[in-house]
């Protein structure tokens, strides 16, 4: 591409496809613009060029105005325009005398004079000339006499380029740097020197490199730390940025913008940075002394790196590419605060590109929704005014969503990066695969299967559940022997990946459970429709486990018994029910029996407490099962799904045959 700042100095053009204006960005807006000059140059074998201005024409015509502020500087916009393909770029000198040109004059003198275009690529309202008299309207006027043909974009155009510009700046200004990037479909950069300033930051192990941003028309993203890419001397840097008035430091307390560059020790004073901004990691905050600031810089270094290691370089999005499905990560909460702190930073790291991330607020009383409003701004926010409980409180919420995939996620759960690809890719390739779940291992212990779903949940003739790598209260050791992709009984609701239209389908989880064990019920009536539930390996999380509901609680005993004896009775053909149901009675009495031993009380009070709320609500569930039939027999594309079962008793198997782990089992 070749770079002009003197019309005297024009090469010839030959059958120029020109357009005009700031380009301030080169958002997706204008790259729309750009891909359309390009198609119209080639048509007409001709060169493509875009006109644009400096300084920016309303510093000229209103000097008094201050607000302006610029999302690219001249040297950033000639390396957007060249990486977008255009053959020339004109920055055109704007002074008094050119914005005093009369309409006519501006055609014939400036347009027609040094660019003889064949074809103008314009908006509908683009104005020129002296107090911009000059319209769409007088440029055809022209055309015939010219030898030049107008092409007009759309209001509805011109609009979404308006409105985006917009959007960036106002996303910028507060921070979400997720939605910048994905209007400008590039990261967002500032240029700078650097200079000398008062080594603070390296007293305490973080050095960094003071950045004076010359022009004073750069927009400046709102304060807080980012992760960032540095450039310099034609190498990429890892880096972390901080824009602020350094709150902690009293006696230094200046604006400054400083960016620590990881494992660099050069002396670079003097010197040019670019820096793109890839994610904003925290707000600026004030800390009792140098000691605290350090231990968060710490954990910012490493947010900002795992940020960093997962984000590659942004693609030009292509026209023709298939989009990709639209996921939405569900998390619901419930005085889970901390968890949130620290795990939504991970799920922000997730390197699928069409994701959206909701946090579901169940009438926490921790202060849980102004935290993720203040700490996340690029998370969406759902709040309720009741505790609904996790089935409710799911189906309330998923109402409100709109996405191919749903992700259902415990907010004690560390997903690793690329966690979201590998199984929409197996849902995307098998249709009717209904649900699917990653890996889980402990967050504790990572070498560990975690109790809430291993590597994909089986059930047992008489309904009891159990997964690939935990039996009971027995988790095995990852040595890997799972890891093959293949059908399951259930998927876990500690991350459970379901296809939304199938969701809200069958009526999603069952109200009435509460909690615990609604997504075996979900995932038994999807399989009784035909469809797969599946495990998928390649995709890792790590849970937490007991985040909401401890595993000792006796409110879990009476769920799990409750709701075991529900899901059942909704879900077996009657005629198993008349021995399986008797029976279930039986081997929790044997439960109680161990209670009695362990002096767990509480827990036997919870089983007799289960029992009678399933036998006082009976006909509440028979009810339930015919609703749900209808809803099954709707969406239904075969039979019964059987993959998953065990033919035998795992009790049996678990206790008096002493096979501990699953690949054990015949």
């Amino acid at each position: 591409m070749k770079v002009y700042t003197d019309l005297s100095k024009l090469d010839e053009f030959k059958n120029a496809v020109i357009t005009i204006g700031s380009f301030d960005g080169v958002h997706t807006g204008h790259q729309k613009i750009l891909e359309r000059v390009k198609q119209l140059a080639k048509e007409e074998e001709g060169e493509s060029v875009l006109i644009t201005f400096h300084p920016h024409p309303r510093l000229i015509v209103n000097p008094n105005d201050t607000s302006l502020k610029l999302l690219t500087s001249v040297q950033e916009k000639v390396d957007l325009v060249n990486k977008y393909g255009i053959d020339h770029l004109v920055f055109v000198p704007f002074n008094k005398a050119f914005s005093l040109q009369s309409p006519d004059e501006y055609i014939r003198n400036f347009l027609h004079k040094y660019f003889k275009p064949v074809k103008i690529v314009i908006g509908y309202d683009h104005k020129f000339g002296n107090n911009r008299a000059g319209n769409i309207e007088l440029l055809k006027t022209y055309q015939e006499e010219l030898g030049y043909q107008v092409e007009e974009i759309s209001k509805q155009e011109v609009d979404h380029i308006a409105v985006s510009s917009t959007k960036v700046r106002k996303a910028l200004t507060e921070g979400k740097i997720i939605p910048a990037t994905e209007l400008l479909n590039h990261y967002f950069s500032l240029t700078g020197e650097v200079v000398r300033g008062q080594a603070i930051g390296k007293e305490i192990g973080f050095p960094t490199a003071n950045i004076d941003v010359k022009d004073p028309h750069k927009l400046i993203p709102g304060e807080g730390i980012y992760a960032v890419y540095v450039h310099y001397n034609d190498h990429r840097y890892d880096g972390m940025l901080y824009l602020g008035n350094r709150p902690t430091l009293e006696d230094h307390n200046n604006y400054v913008c400083e960016v620590n560059i990881f494992d660099f020790k050069k002396e670079i004073y003097g010197e040019q940075l670019k820096i793109d901004f890839v994610r904003r990691i925290r707000d600026d905050e004030k800390f009792p002394g140098l000691d605290a600031l350090k231990k968060q810089l710490i954990q910012d270094k490493a947010n900002a790196l795992a940020v960093l290691g997962q984000t590659s370089k942004i693609e030009i999005k292509e026209e023709n590419k298939k989009p990709l499905p639209k996921v939405a990560v569900v998390i619901l909460n419930y005085n889970g605060r901390d968890y949130l702190k620290e795990f939504i930073p991970y799920i922000l790291f997730s390197t699928y590109k069409n994701l959206d991330v909701y946090v579901v607020d169940n009438a926490s009383i921790d202060g849980s929704s102004t935290f993720v409003e203040n700490s996340f701004p690029d998370v969406k926010l759902i709040q309720f005014k009741e505790n609904h409980g996790f089935a409710k409180g799911y189906n309330e919420a998923i109402k409100k969503i709109h996405a191919d995939y749903l992700v259902l996620l415990n907010s004690d759960v560390e997903p690793d990066k690329n966690w979201i690809e590998p199984i929409i890719e197996l849902m995307e390739r098998d249709q009717t695969v209904g649900a699917c779940q990653p890996k889980i291992l402990s967050y504790k212990n990572r070498e560990l299967f975690e109790y809430a779903g291993g590597s994909g949940g089986w059930l047992d003739k008489w309904g009891y559940p159990f997964c690939r790598g935990r039996i009971f209260d027995t988790l095995e050791k990852d040595k890997g022997q799972y890891d093959n992709s293949e059908e399951v009984f259930w998927a876990s609701g500690a991350a459970l990946f379901v296809r939304t239209e199938l969701f809200k389908s069958l009526g999603g989880f069952d109200d009435t459970f509460f909690a615990h064990m609604e997504e075996i019920d979900f995932c038994w009536r999807l399989k009784r429709a035909g469809y797969k539930v599946m495990v998928r390996p390649k995709s890792i999380v790590y849970h937490v486990g007991g985040g909401t509901l401890d595993s000792t609680s006796p409110f879990k005993t009476y769920l799990n018994f409750r709701n075991s004896l529900i899901t059942i009775y909704k879900n077996e053909r009657s005629s198993k029910l008349m021995w399986l149901i008797p029976l279930r009675l039986i081997l929790d009495g044997i439960a109680g029996f161990r209670f009695l031993l362990q002096g767990k009380f509480s827990h036997i009070k919870s089983i007799v407490k289960a029992h009678w709320h399933f036998f006082g609500s009976y006909s509440t569930y028979k009810d339930k099962s015919f609703e749900e039939l209808e809803a099954i027999e709707k969406i239904s594309i075969g039979k019964f799904d059987k993959k998953g079962i065990y033919k035998k008793s795992i009790i049996w198997q678990y206790f008096l045959k002493r096979k501990k782990y699953f690949n054990q089992l015949s």
